[in-house]
Parts: C-alpha cells; sequence; structure tokens
C-alpha cells in the first residue's frame, strides 16, 4: 500500500495515515520547510505510511526538526514512538499535561482499551515509549520554528481532551484543529461532534471554538479530516454539533433504563443529521470506529455526572 500525500499549497502536505486500512479517516501533516515539521502521526500501524510519506516528499530522517501532535488520543499521537526512532533529530512538542503519558503510556493505553475495546489493537496498534529527552511541553501558548521566521503558533484548546493544542501556521494562516472543532466530514461540509470520556467538557470545549474565531485562520486543518475552507461556517456547526450532542444526550438518560438503551436513542436521533454518511455506510462505518456514538454518549454522560446535571 503506498502512502497517499496530497499537496495543499503553501509547502503543506497531508498524509493518509490509513488508519484501520481504511483511506480518509485520519490525517497528518507534513511543513516541508528549513526546519520541517510532522503535525500528528496516526496510529503505531500507521508509522509505516508516514515514513514512505515523508520519504516521497524527499526529506531524509536526519532532516525532519519537529514531531508534533494536537493531542495524545491514539490516533493522533500512537506513532510518536515509533518515528521518534525513525527521525532521530525530531524534537517531540506535547502539551504539557500530555507529556508523561508518552514517556509512561501504559495507563493512557488502559484507558483507551476501555473505549475501543479489542479494536484498539486493529486500529492503532501499540504506542511505544518516547524519551523524556526528546520531548518539549508546551502550555497555554507555545512556539515552534519552521526555519526562515515561520513558525507553529501552539494554543491550549481543552475541552475534547485535557492535553489538547491548536496549531496555527504564521506563513499560511492555516489552523490545525485536531479534535477540537470535532470531525470534518469532507465534501459535503458537515461536522459531526467528538465527545469522548474521560475529558470531555462542554464549556471548554465551546471556549476553544470561540478562541479558533478569534485567531482568524484563513483555513482549517482537520485530523479527521482534511482542509476546510469556509472557516466561519464549519465552526459555527462544530458549535452547534456540541450542544445538539448534549441536548439529545440529556434527554437520552431521562428515557433510557441503561446506557446501551441510551446510545440507540441517541444513534437514531442523530442519523440525519450526516446525509453524507447515511449515502455512504463504509464511509460510515469508519467513521463510526474512530469517534463512536457511544463514545460519544460516554463522554456527554460522564461531564453531567460530574457536573451533577
Amino acid at each position: 500500500m503506498s502512502a497517499a500525500v496530497l499537496d495543499l499549497g503553501g509547502d503543506v502536505f497531508q498524509i493518509d495515515t490509513m488508519m484501520g486500512g481504511a483511506p480518509g479517516v485520519t490525517a497528518a501533516y507534513l511543513v516541508r520547510s528549513s526546519r520541517p515539521a510532522l503535525v500528528e502521526t496516526g496510529g503505531a500501524l500507521s508509522a509505516p505510511m508516514i515514513r514512505e510519506g515523508i520519504a516521497t516528499l524527499g526529506l531524509a530522517p536526519e532532516e525532519l526538526a519537529t514531531i508534533v501532535v494536537t493531542h495524545i488520543h491514539l490516533d493522533h499521537a500512537g506513532g510518536v514512538g515509533d518515528l521518534a526512532e525513525t527521525y532521530p533529530n525530531a524534537e517531540v512538542v506535547v502539551h504539557e499535561t500530555g507529556a508523561r503519558h508518552l514517556v509512561s503510556p501504559d495507563r493512557l493505553v488502559a484507558s483507551a482499551r476501555q473505549v475501543y475495546g479489542p479494536a484498539l489493537d486493529r486500529l492503532f496498534g501499540e504506542l511505544r515509549p518516547t524519551e523524556t529527552a526528546r520531548i518539549r511541553a508546551v502550555a497555554e501558548v507555545g512556539s515552534i520554528d519552521l526555519g526562515d521566521g515561520r513558525r507553529l503558533g501552539t494554543y491550549y484548546s481543552p475541552g475534547h481532551a485535557r492535553h489538547h493544542i491548536g496549531l496555527l501556521d504564521s506563513a499560511t494562516g492555516d489552523l490545525y484543529v485536531g479534535d477540537a472543532a470535532g470531525i470534518y466530514l469532507a465534501g459535503a461540509d458537515e461536522v459531526r461532534a467528538s465527545t469522548p470520556p474521560p475529558d470531555f467538557d462542554l464549556a471548554t470545549a465551546h471556549a476553544s471554538i470561540d478562541r479558533f474565531e478569534e485567531l482568524a485562520p484563513t483555513r482549517l486543518l482537520f485530523s479527521h479530516y482534511g482542509p476546510a475552507t469556509d472557516v466561519a461556517g464549519v465552526l459555527a456547526r462544530s458549535r452547534e454539533e456540541l450542544y445538539h450532542w448534549f441536548a439529545q444526550v440529556s434527554v437520552a438518560r431521562r428515557e433510557a433504563v441503561d446506557l446501551d438503551h441510551a446510545v440507540e436513542l441517541v444513534r437514531a436521533r442523530v442519523a440525519s443529521r450526516y446525509p453524507c454518511l447515511r449515502a455512504d455506510p463504509e464511509r460510515d462505518r469508519a467513521i463510526e470506529g474512530l469517534s463512536s456514538v457511544r463514545s460519544n454518549v460516554m463522554g456527554i454522560s460522564r461531564y453531567l455526572d460530574l457536573a451533577r446535571w
């Protein structure tokens, strides 16, 4: 299987990580500059696709300067350990809340297994540890040097996860949004919420979308999946999705006798929001494998329980 690499302009290239063997589910991005940076790694099973994509773009292993992840969920950071070995000069940049989990990933993997179950091994593979000395942790705001005056600004954007950052390219205005704005269904300009346990928080997720709007990007680069040029429209839909799912889960919890029943109620009530998924069962299965209705319901339910709604 050959790596799918797409030139997005501005020396930015999208690499399909082929998560779970499916195209168009999870993207990594390479900024080809005098200090090249890889944004996202995909899972450990995607490491060969990343290596092939970077080689296709003409970079030798010692040339990659940075590996940065928007957050440490396995579909974004699962390949960090493998790729840190391949690219010996690359500094690994992550939010300070997630740094220790890249050094000692057992707890992170155990948490992910609670959500994905046996599918975790098929979708992501094993996250290998990264040496502490290779990692740079960023806090509220930070900066990654891309060379020649170009940089990626890092902006803390929790809500989906406590360890989430957005990345703004000073040269192109591209904003790498990770999962903080949901899942972008390319070709349809539809957005689907992503509200997994254990960290989902409605208020901070809303605030992170507000922050993205304030950054005034020219384009949104989604990890799931690809570029969106209607920045205002897509971010507005992202916010709308959060509140729609929140409302549906709140109602379902009052009507359902257990979690399974609540999940099926929500599934039936949100299906009509995504015509492109209803028209493409294979794509629907791939998105469900990545960010299931059950996971979203569990994340919102946990938030409601902690908030005592």
